[in-house]
């Protein structure tokens, strides 16, 4: 962070077994290993003060047996990884004002540089979160429903996030919709969060919202209930996370060029 002193933070990482669309998700192989213990390693290069997965599975639990995490058993009700993560925090006891990034158990990839990024955001910002974006290259990705889109204000705080592309330019897209539109700010929202201790705990108090239950998005709770959350740009690429067969598969080419330095 060029220097700059983040303050102490904690990344927590909630995991659950029954995934929708690539059931037993956590403990999927990727190059050999269970996919949480991957996302788990990576946690652990942060310079965070801790390390804590959230999960509600005891094989779970086990992936991640050896290494300098935490394991908090949580329920298995939860409706979003925020909520598993509101249980986490009372159970961990973290101050009012501590920061906790919710790293989710789908992203073995994320650069230490965006964590940090995130934290710096909600440090230095009186919003209840923070999350991070980045700019979209590829109109597939605006038209695509699996990727999350956001819209933000002039002082860099969110809108709106949804899984149509927002915003949409209605000359531009009506006379091409295979190009990018040119002055568009098109952005796609990764899903890094930053959050307070105390927030994350009233989070899980906020009664759900017809906005998230409609996009499936649980940002927008927050946002419905007037909580502002700030955003800030990666400047680093974000690898997408793991939700499908063809992205574990995806994974594992990347993991492979990787290491024969392609």
């Amino acid at each position: 962070m060029s220097g700059e002193r983040l303050p102490r933070f904690s990344v927590a990482i909630p995991a659950r077994f029954a995934s929708t669309r690539l059931p037993g998700k956590p403990l999927r192989l990727l190059a050999g290993a269970p996919l949480i213990e991957h996302v788990a390693r990576r946690a652990l290069t942060m310079g965070a003060a801790q390390v804590v997965l959230a999960t509600d599975d005891t094989r779970i639990a086990a992936a991640v047996a050896g290494l300098d995490v935490r394991v908090v058993m949580t329920s298995a009700d939860h409706a979003s990884g925020s909520d598993r993560l509101a249980e986490c925090a009372a159970a961990c006891a973290w101050p009012e004002d501590h920061i906790v990034v919710n790293l989710q158990g789908d992203e073995p990839f994320v650069p230490a540089a965006g964590v940090h990024a995130v934290v710096a955001a909600l440090a230095a910002d009186d919003a209840a979160m923070a999350t991070l974006a980045t700019p979209i290259n590829d109109v597939a990705v605006l038209l695509d429903p699996n990727v999350v889109k956001l819209v933000c204000d002039r002082s860099g705080h969110a809108l709106y996030f949804s899984r149509a592309p927002v915003p949409w330019a209605r000359d531009a897209l009506a006379h091409d919709r295979g190009s990018l539109p040119q002055d568009a700010p098109l952005l796609r929202h990764i899903g890094l969060y930053a959050y307070r201790a105390g927030f994350l705990r009233r989070f899980a108090q906020l009664e759900p919202t017809p906005l998230e239950r409609a996009e499936a998005l649980e940002q927008l709770r927050a946002l419905e209930h007037g909580h502002r959350i700030r955003v800030a740009l990666s400047a680093d690429e974000f690898p997408p996370g793991i939700d499908t067969e063809q992205d574990l598969a995806r994974a594992e080419a990347y993991l492979r060029a990787r290491a024969s330095g392609a």
